[in-house]
């Protein structure tokens, strides 16, 4: 599922990655292409990849502190030489009303533009979700993973 239209869409690359090692990398060389203000929608199964590729960005921003899926608090800030990084996982957001999402911190997460914002399960939010900068899908192909990066922004840097 896209959350914006195929025709906005500037860039589209797919990527095979064997292992966590490669997604991780994968996030360290993606982090250089953020600018503080984007928002990245990271979408796929249970075990694609997608916290791997969240730590692959901190790691690219220097962020020194274990970055750890915040399903269980909904969204996590780490401080960062470039620019906050914020990192929402919404997987248990299925059914919230904006009155629980706004008091789990959504709003904090659409109005800072200062940061970097990474959102996992973007589905569970689309209905509030302002249209992201990238998105990534995470599928499990037998030992790997595959991952589309698509942008609705033009952006340079050679991602490999």
């Amino acid at each position: 599922m896209s959350l914006f239209p195929p025709e906005t869409l500037s860039f589209r690359q797919n990527f095979v990655l064997p292992d966590a090692h490669a997604t991780r990398a994968l996030g360290t060389q993606f982090a250089a292409l953020l600018q503080p203000g984007d928002i990245v929608a990271l979408s796929g199964a249970l075990g694609g990849g997608k916290t791997t590729f969240s730590q692959g960005i901190a790691a690219g921003l220097r962020i020194e502190n274990a970055v750890s899926s915040p399903t269980f608090v909904f969204m996590n800030e780490y401080e960062s030489p470039r620019a906050p990084l914020l990192h929402l996982d919404a997987y248990r957001a299925e059914g919230f009303g904006w009155d629980e999402l706004r008091d789990a911190g959504f709003e904090e997460f659409l109005e800072r533009t200062d940061a970097i914002r990474v959102v996992e399960w973007p589905e569970m939010v689309a209905q509030w979700l302002t249209a992201p900068h990238f998105w990534l899908r995470f599928e499990i192909e037998d030992d790997s993973r595959r991952v589309e990066i698509a942008a609705r922004r033009d952006f340079t840097g050679d991602l490999q």
